[in-house]
């Protein structure tokens, strides 16, 4: 009995304390500006992503999350950006978000009940104070050509 319960002790450890994997894309068209999802539960401007699903690969999330939230499609996958991992980085959860540059391609569109717009913007329209969660700092590592572990 006592190693049962220590069983479900270390799996709900796993599965309630342990941070969870998601993504950012920084999806650029090929005119160069930059797709950005207006969030409907802060109403900020955020990088279009999310949680990797089980079994999925982190490219797979990113194709995935970006069709799901924009429409667009991957034409290629550029630069790591950087990982982040602060804990109060989400305000949801602790949360490691992988961020990646990719080029992109098709007519954006809404496509998802969480989200209530889409633009394109060019780097220097972007609306910085109104990024979402650390979208701001993973913004200036992108102009600044960083890859970041933080």
């Amino acid at each position: 009995m006592q190693q049962l319960l220590h069983f479900w002790q270390t799996v709900l450890g796993v599965i309630f304390r342990h941070p969870v994997t998601g993504v950012s894309i920084i999806p650029v068209l090929e005119d160069g500006r930059i797709v950005l999802v207006q969030r409907r539960d802060n109403k900020q401007w955020s990088f279009p992503g999310g949680f990797v699903d089980w079994g999925e690969t982190l490219t797979e999330t990113v194709h995935r999350e970006l069709a799901e939230e924009t429409g667009l499609q991957v034409q290629r996958m550029g630069r790591l950006v950087g990982i982040y991992s602060a804990p109060d980085r989400d305000p949801r959860l602790h949360s490691i978000c992988v961020v990646i540059e990719a080029q992109v391609a098709g007519d954006y569109r809404m496509q998802e009940t969480e989200i209530l717009d889409i633009q394109a913007f060019s780097p220097e329209q972007i609306p910085q104070d109104q990024l979402s969660h650390d979208n701001g700092l993973q913004f200036q590592d992108y102009l600044e050509g960083k890859t970041i572990l933080a």
